[in-house]
C-alpha cells in the first residue's frame, strides 16, 4: 500500500485529489494539509511513501521550502509538486529541491494515479512543458560549458592592448570614446574591434558583451591586465 500525503491550500482541489487517489487499491491517503509546515511536521513524524505537494500555499514557495525540510530528514520519501506556473525557473526549483515529478494542476485528474505510482516505483515520466524546459536547460549548461572553456582559451591570446579595450567595450564605451580614452587612432581601435570580435567568434559587440556578461568572466578584462 503507497502512504499519501496531499498538500494544497485549496479546499476543493485537495478534496478532489484526495478522493481521486482513495478510489485506487493501492494507495492509502494518509494525511491532507492545507499548509507546508503542516505537511512537514506530519511526514517527519509519521510514515510516508508520497507527497503530492503544492507549491504556492502559505508562501509563494511554500512547497518547495516544505521538501527541502523533508529530504533533509527523509530523503526517501517522493515528493511529486502539484501546482498550477508552468514557468521555466519554478520547474528548475522545484526539481532542485530533490521534487521527483511536477504535475500542472489543469491536467491533473488524467493520469493522477498512475503518476502517483510511477513516482513512488520510480518510473517517472514527466509533462512535456517538464521534458521541454529540462531539456533547454541541460543545453544551456552544455553550451556554458564549452563557451567558458572557448573564452577563457581565447582571453589568453588577446594582446594587452585588446584587453584594454575590450575592458572599455564592456563599460560601453563608443569606438570615439575608446580611441579617446587610450589616446589612440580610431582606425587602431577598429582594427582592435575586429580582432577580439575573430577570436570569440562574435559578429557584434553586443554579442560578446552579452556572452561575458552572462559567463561572468568581466573580471578576465581588469584594464592593463590579463
Amino acid at each position: 500500500m503507497i502512504k499519501v500525503v496531499v498538500s494544497e491550500d485549496f479546499d476543493i482541489l485537495r478534496e478532489e485529489i484526495v478522493e481521486i487517489l482513495s478510489m485506487d487499491e493501492d494507495i492509502e491517503v494518509v494525511a491532507d494539509f492545507s499548509r507546508g509546515d503542516e505537511t512537514v511536521k506530519y511526514v517527519l513524524e509519521n510514515p510516508v511513501d508520497v507527497v503530492l505537494m503544492d507549491i504556492d500555499m502559505e508562501s509563494p514557495k511554500a512547497g518547495i521550502a516544505a521538501c527541502e525540510e523533508i529530504y533533509d530528514e527523509k530523503s526517501d520519501t517522493k515528493v511529486i509538486f502539484l501546482t498550477a506556473y508552468e514557468v521555466d525557473g519554478i520547474v528548475m526549483e522545484a526539481m532542485g529541491v530533490g521534487g521527483i515529478d511536477y504535475i500542472c494542476k489543469e491536467n491533473f485528474d488524467k493520469d493522477l494515479v498512475t503518476r502517483v505510482k510511477n513516482g513512488y516505483s520510480d518510473k517517472v515520466s514527466f509533462d512535456p512543458f517538464v521534458t521541454k524546459t529540462l531539456r533547454n536547460e541541460y543545453s544551456r549548461l552544455r553550451y556554458s560549458e564549452k563557451s567558458l572553456l572557448f573564452f577563457i582559451n581565447n582571453v589568453g591570446k588577446l594582446t594587452p592592448a585588446e584587453i584594454e579595450t575590450m575592458s572599455l567595450i564592456l563599460d560601453n564605451k563608443t569606438n570615439k570614446e575608446i580611441a579617446a580614452d587610450r589616446n589612440v587612432e580610431m582606425s587602431t581601435v577598429k582594427s582592435q574591434v575586429r580582432a577580439i570580435l575573430n577570436k570569440f567568434g562574435c559578429s557584434t559587440k553586443k554579442e560578446v558583451i552579452g556572452i561575458i556578461k552572462d559567463l561572468k568572466l568581466e573580471y578576465l578584462f581588469s584594464r592593463g591586465e590579463k
